[in-house]
């Protein structure tokens, strides 16, 4: 059995704390802007704890008061929820079947290139088609429409991703079940979605967070709290309508606390799906 050098381990072991330290040090000081006073983030020198630890803005944030930052915030919070789930959902049930039909039939491949090659568009050049196309369904400022356009993003992604998990599960599983007289959706049920699990769970994380952190189209497609989502109602207060920088950095923790809490909750499959296909017995 092969022994590694402690010299090895040490320094591997440094790489990752340092690693970690590079990653969570940014989320951190957000943290700390967020519990310090205005004062503190004023004073020169830059104090890097606060002498006193205030939690007043979480709870102006998350206060449902008439008219107030909270209510802003929290109505914000909902729809950025309801987008991202109804777009995840939406784009996970056509990308199973898409990403199936494209991996049984490498002859139709071509066409996921085709759509993945829209990616290589700007947004801004899609924004005046998809304004009027809203605009024609009376879809604008309107969760259901955001989700709409977010699907045409999503969509795409997660039809690659899945194509690339079933690329990794064996056809003859699939023609054995058959030979033994299951259906078509008999055999989706019983065998292929279950080894494809992992693979769906990622692809719906990474649905979820880039609905979560789309910021372009929810900002040309919403004008006021029925549909605004938190990146737009974050920039709202960092646009010189809030001078207190501590309640941006509060939203930006209370923002990032969904998608970090989704990510820990998913993380086994997660890990499974991106390294599925890894290794072929």
């Amino acid at each position: 059995m092969e022994r590694k050098s402690p010299v090895f381990t040490a320094f591997v072991y440094v790489c990752a704390l340092l690693l970690a330290a590079v990653i969570l040090a940014p989320l951190a000081w957000l943290f700390v802007m967020s519990i310090s006073p205005a004062a503190d983030l004023a004073a020169k020198p830059l104090r890097w704890w606060p002498q006193a630890a205030d939690f007043s803005r979480y709870a102006q944030l998350l206060s449902r008061a008439e008219n107030s930052a909270g209510a802003a915030f929290t109505s914000s919070l909902r729809n950025s929820l309801e987008v991202a789930g109804m777009a995840t959902l939406a784009a996970v049930v056509l990308a199973v079947p898409a990403g199936w039909a494209v991996s049984r039939t490498p002859s139709v491949g071509w066409s996921l290139s085709m759509v993945i090659a829209t990616y290589m568009l700007p947004p801004v050049a899609l924004s005046v088609p998809l304004y009027m196309g809203l605009s024609y369904l009376g879809l604008l400022n309107n969760v259901f429409g955001l989700a709409l356009i977010y699907l045409t993003i999503l969509a795409p992604f997660t039809t690659w991703l899945m194509k690339s998990g079933f690329d990794s599960i064996p056809r003859e599983i699939e023609a054995a079940a058959m030979i033994d007289g299951a259906g078509l959706l008999q055999t989706w049920r019983i065998i292929t979605l279950p080894l494809a699990a992992p693979v769906v769970a990622t692809s719906a994380l990474f649905a979820v967070l880039l609905a979560w952190d789309e910021f372009f189209y929810a900002l040309l497609f919403t004008s006021d709290q029925r549909a605004k989502t938190l990146t737009v109602a974050i920039a709202d207060l960092a646009g010189g309508r809030v001078s207190d920088y501590g309640l941006i950095a509060t939203a930006g923790v209370l923002a990032a606390l969904p998608p970090v809490l989704i990510g820990l909750f998913m993380q086994r499959a997660l890990i499974s799906g991106l390294t599925s296909g890894g290794v072929k017995g």
